[in-house]
């Protein structure tokens, strides 16, 4: 798969705003699928495919931890580059710190780039 063909289908990846909400609320942290579930009110098969999806593009990695598959972030990066795309879009709102925020452009990048 050339460069421009992985990175379609990255993006296609990311294209779903239930993929989004489930990158934003593991964060930079690891989650199981019942927490997800708990979180973010959606169903347990919902979570799980979407799962699979970022899984199989290499967006999200697994432990296992005795009986329990916990997914995080394979690159934490990755939220710094959604925070630039929304501020890109104008869509960021990290002067408000409200809950409804999605990403937020990484304060590195507004020093450097301003």
């Amino acid at each position: 798969m050339n460069a421009n063909t992985k990175l379609q289908a990255w993006f296609s990846s990311l294209s779903d705003a239930n993929r989004l909400l489930i990158i934003r609320f593991i964060g930079k942290t690891s989650r199981s699928v019942s927490e997800i579930v708990g979180g973010l009110g959606l169903s347990q098969p919902l979570v799980s495919h979407h799962l699979r999806v970022l899984r199989e593009q290499k967006i999200l990695m697994t432990k296992r931890e005795g009986p329990f598959i916990y997914y995080e972030l394979n690159d934490p990066r990755l939220l710094d580059a959604l925070g630039l795309f929304a501020e890109i879009a104008g869509q960021s709102n990290c002067d408000n710190r409200s809950e409804d925020r999605m990403f937020c452009c990484p304060d590195w990048f507004k020093k450097v780039f301003k």
